[in-house]
């Protein structure tokens, strides 16, 4: 029996997110991966193990899950094999045998998140679906320097949406940074881990920033609040992708080439 590391791009926009619903009628991520590993591996009992919770229409480039098999087909040729099993909008990119006691979430170290804003004069028919659309000008350099104030081991309380079931609400962020590029406002934020829609709510906060709404000075005065009225407005989904999922020892990667 192998345990096998999966990294998995897709495109969040017709999933009710990652995590397998009750409903069968639900279409999730982790569901129609987990057909077609079915079908790849001829095994009606096989279930993945996901390393984040992406919400309904979030994107990833970076999600990590786990499977164990018992099969003669060499790691290296997994992503080849599924594909024609999947739907067009979710690829496994790459495939690693990992070992028996690996976790793809206990054992993450550090995760990084995008969120993408279209800050133009009009909308973008083309990013609808991977941005949100912000008209008013953004200050991106004040965006930045508010960004700064979330790097540090905080009690994020007041960044977490109201359904969160955590023991605790510390986090550590190791990197937050705004950059522009054109009329797209990116927000990058690298921690050792998030609360339920966190990195949408710091977003929205740095939006509130860029508008003149906030200033830079008031972020550590929002976190020690702990209250999640103090902070902005939870951003919408589609701008959000999980980039990428770390961990602390080596192993062989095997990346999808033809």
């Amino acid at each position: 029996m192998k345990r096998i590391l999966l990294t998995i791009a897709y495109d969040g926009t017709r999933y009710s997110g990652w995590q397998k619903q009750l409903s069968p009628e639900v279409m999730t991520v982790e569901g129609e991966l987990e057909k077609a590993l079915r079908i790849l591996f001829r095994s009606s009992a096989l279930n993945c193990i996901g390393a984040s919770r992406t919400d309904r229409g979030v994107h990833a480039l970076g999600q990590r899950a786990t499977i164990d098999v018992d099969t003669t087909i060499p790691t290296e040729k997994i992503p080849l094999a599924i594909r024609p099993l999947l739907p067009e909008d979710i690829v496994v990119i790459k495939a690693e045998e990992v070992p028996s006691d690996f976790h793809p979430r206990y054992d993450c170290v550090k995760k990084t998140y995008e969120y993408r804003i279209w800050n133009g004069r009009t909308k973008n028919p083309k990013e609808r679906l991977y941005t949100t659309f912000v008209y008013s000008p953004l200050d991106v350099e004040k965006m930045n320097k508010a960004a700064k104030k979330f790097i540090g081991t905080y009690d994020f309380a007041a960044f977490c949406a109201a359904g969160s079931s955590v023991n605790t609400t510390v986090r550590t962020i190791f990197d937050c940074d705004v950059k522009q590029q054109g009329d797209v406002v990116s927000i990058f934020v690298t921690g050792n881990g998030f609360l339920y829609n966190m990195v949408r709510i710091m977003a929205g906060t740095l939006i509130a920033v860029g508008q003149g709404k906030l200033s830079p000075d008031e972020i550590l005065e929002i976190i020690s609040s702990k209250n999640r009225q103090k902070a902005g407005q939870t951003a919408e989904p589609q701008g959000l992708t999980l980039q990428e999922i770390y961990y602390d020892f080596k192993v062989k990667a095997v990346d999808m080439k033809e």
